[in-house]
């Protein structure tokens, strides 16, 4: 019987080899018996200690505190927390790209520590320092001479087939990892995939006929590693996988978003006045982590994480949170993290019981949300009352940086072009009323050479 201070976290039960579980709200993961003599060798032959040199590896500490489940536990272990967990459908094509080859390159030095990997699934990988990590300690078993490697199908599932739709179809197909959770089916891919793929060496045998295989073999009774490999033509795999992965390719362009800042009406001194306005906002809350909301490709958002407030920062536009991501990167800047999302529909909790993966709203709140250049979207292009806007942001975060546009600017003008304004309840005396029945309007500033207004807020009772 699992205690009232402990916690099973749902999407870690699938693996015989232990589980993670809460325990005073600190995290655990319990390895049980079955896994000994893997876990054994990935500490006493030098890999965790390479990985964790190499930063590719979450580290841990072991413990000494009761288990869950004492019959069958080995050890208990602390790993390393993580202050936000992201999906691979909310990331960008470079992040999935990131993720996959840290993943093969994981592998390759697995084999030199006599390992391997045999869970290849992109939930393995999380942005931790704003560069990809891997997460599962239990996923490295050793290395049988001969044998096939079992995560093959999944790294073609969980990133080759992702990322070739992403690059030869279009881009918002990385959302159908929303929809199959242990990677995208290979029948599917190729099914979508444009036939001339079929003319490139790499995904006519890692998806195409990989997905007649499965096809052929589906009813068929095959024993495990009825086929042994030779070492050398197991590692031939790994780098035939990740080559074909380094060569998709995927442009940030054309997109509605991603050359917004080109196209505002902002002047010079009006977006430095406003970075000013949210800096001193900023320096009224005590902010350790930041979610910005319609950040574009992260201009603001810099203005947190500069100052070392990890900033996650999110956008619905893919080329936007794509350039977002490969400025992080190029710039080493490791409290920002770039992250797709539709804040008309966020990620939901979905998998077994609805539990495995978490919803946005379940992984807050954050202490403070910036809502800049947003609201006029939610709105108008929409159809969002205040209240509902104003609900569901005091739901996620303690402090709030609201920007409001007032109708008369040529932003909200342009959104009301084509359509007939029914909006009479868009104007600022309705936005304070509604937003002050929620929050306390602590601070409000006028932007320089705008008509736009910024506010500081903070979630009632709290």
């Amino acid at each position: 019987m699992i205690k009232k201070t402990e916690q099973y976290i749902p999407g870690s039960f699938r693996d015989p080899s232990g589980f993670l579980f809460y325990k005073d709200n600190i995290i655990y993961r319990q390895i049980n018996n079955i896994y000994k003599e893997h876990y054994d060798h990935l500490i006493n032959s030098g890999l965790y200690e390479a990985l964790i040199s190499r930063d590719l590896l979450i580290q841990h500490k072991e413990v000494s505190i009761d288990s869950p489940e004492p019959g069958k536990a080995y050890k208990i272990i602390k790993p390393e927390p993580l202050p936000f967990i992201s999906y691979p459908y909310e990331w960008c094509f470079s992040q999935l790209k990131d993720a996959a080859l840290t993943t093969l390159k994981i592998q390759k030095i697995s084999m030199d520590f006599g390992m391997v990997i045999k869970d290849c699934s992109a939930y393995n990988i999380q942005f931790a320092g704003g560069k990809p990590i891997f997460i599962d300690t239990l996923s490295f078993e050793k290395y049988k001479e001969g044998s096939s490697w079992i995560a093959y199908k999944q790294a073609c599932q969980h990133f080759l087939a992702p990322l070739s739709l992403m690059s030869y179809r279009d881009v918002r197909l990385n959302q159908l990892l929303r929809i199959h959770l242990d990677g995208i089916p290979l029948d599917l891919a190729s099914s979508l995939l444009p036939a001339s793929t079929k003319f490139n060496f790499s995904l006519l045998s890692h998806i195409h006929l990989h997905a007649r295989s499965q096809k052929y073999f589906a009813d068929k009774k095959v024993k495990i590693n009825a086929h042994k490999i030779s070492r050398l033509s197991f590692l031939g795999l790994i780098d035939s996988l990740e080559s074909a992965i380094k060569k998709i390719k995927w442009q940030a362009a054309g997109t509605e978003w991603a050359d917004y800042y080109n196209d505002t009406n902002y002047s010079t001194k009006a977006i430095e006045n406003k970075k000013e306005i949210i800096y001193e906002m900023l320096k009224k809350t005590k902010t350790r982590l930041l979610w910005d909301l319609g950040a574009n490709d992260g201009l603001f958002s810099r203005i947190a994480s500069d100052k070392k407030i990890l900033t996650i920062s999110f956008d619905a536009d893919y080329a936007a949170v794509e350039k977002n991501y490969l400025r992080s990167i190029k710039n080493n800047e490791t409290f920002i993290l770039p992250l797709i999302l539709d804040l008309s529909n966020p990620s939901p909790s979905i998998g077994w019981e609805n539990r495995e993966r978490m919803s946005l709203i379940g992984r807050g709140p954050a202490d403070t949300v910036l809502a800049l250049a947003l609201i006029h979207h939610l709105a108008i292009s929409n159809n969002l009352p205040f209240y509902k806007i104003a609900n569901f942001l005091n739901q996620i975060c303690r402090w709030l940086i609201i920007e409001f546009i007032p109708k008369n600017d040529s932003q909200i003008q342009r959104l009301l072009y084509t359509r007939e304004d029914i909006f009479t309840d868009y104007n600022r005396e309705n936005f304070e009323n509604v937003f002050g029945s929620y929050f306390d309007i602590k601070m409000t500033e006028k932007i320089k050479e705008s008509e736009r207004i910024l506010y500081l807020m903070k979630k009632k009772g709290d």
